[in-house]
Formats: C-alpha cells, structure tokens, sequence
C-alpha cells in the first residue's frame, strides 16, 4: 500500500513540476539582438502580435529536432511531444531569441497554466510595451523571472473569485 501512495504521489509530483515555470539553469531566457527599446515602432511593434510572431519563428524543424532532447533534460515521464508546445521563454513578440535552445522550453499543452495561458499573457504585454505602458527590458524580464506572477498581476488569479 505505502509503494502504491508513493507512486501515486511520485506522478502527481511529476505532473505539477511538468507544468510550472521552466527550469532557469536549462532556460534563463535568450533576447533576440536585434529588438531593442530603441527599434520597437520598427520592429515588433510594426506589425501585430501574430505577423512579427510568425515572421521570425524558427522552423518547426529545427523546434522538433530539439524537443526530444528538452523534455530528457527536464525530467518529464510524459515523453509525448505531441503533448508540448516547444515555447520561447521570451516571446519572439517581445523580443525573445528565436533559435537560442536557453530560450525555448517543452511547456505543457494541458495543465492550469499552460502554453495557451502563456500566449494570452504574451499579447496582452505585447500590447502594452507598443503603448508604452511597460518598457521592453521590463516585460521581458516578467517571462524570465515568473510569467505565473505576471499573469495574475495583469490579467486576474483564475483561483480568486472575481
């Protein structure tokens, strides 16, 4: 009975680790030189959210080429690609290096704070560095640090009633 809760246990571990923030010593976070404070109105503010996304993605080859290696070095049992989005740490809309592996990850499809809740973030702060309302280093550094915290700092806690 005790080795059934201790596997039990071992797997929930595992899932909730697969969905948090990404491991910092695997993935800091990477800046694409070419985006700076100084170009935004030319470069990731000139066009949307999804053009300069889409413009300056990596091959989904090269994303595949990686994604198996990742999700060994992060320690994930559930070894399905299929069930991750390889992300940028740092959004390509804000900035993020686009083919440094310290800035791509294996984030879950399905867990409470998924890729997709990510990408909610990504273009709300999008948004609000082509308005000026938050500087480019400093949303930047929000994904670094804990995109979790920032996501209830600027869109709501999904686990607090509103």
């Amino acid at each position: 009975m005790k080795k059934l809760l201790l596997l039990a246990l071992t797997l929930i571990a595992s899932t909730a680790q697969a969905a948090d923030l990404p491991d910092s010593n695997l993935t800091p976070g990477a800046t694409d030189p070419e985006v700076t404070e100084g170009n935004i109105k030319e470069s990731i503010c000139k066009s949307t959210h999804f053009t300069w996304t889409e413009g300056h993605a990596p091959p989904a080859s090269f994303l595949q080429s990686i994604a198996q290696e990742q999700i060994k070095q992060y320690g994930y049992q559930d070894t399905n690609i299929n069930h991750y989005q390889m992300d940028h740490l740092i959004p390509l809309s804000l900035g993020g290096h686009p083919t440094d592996p310290k800035n791509i990850w294996p984030q879950p499809l399905i867990a409470k704070w998924s890729a997709r809740r990510k990408d909610y973030l990504e273009e709300v702060l999008h948004d609000k560095v082509c308005k000026g309302e938050i500087g480019l280093k400093a949303a930047q550094d929000l994904f670094r640090t804990n995109w979790i915290e920032a996501y209830k700092k600027y869109i709501g806690d999904p686990d607090k009633p509103s």
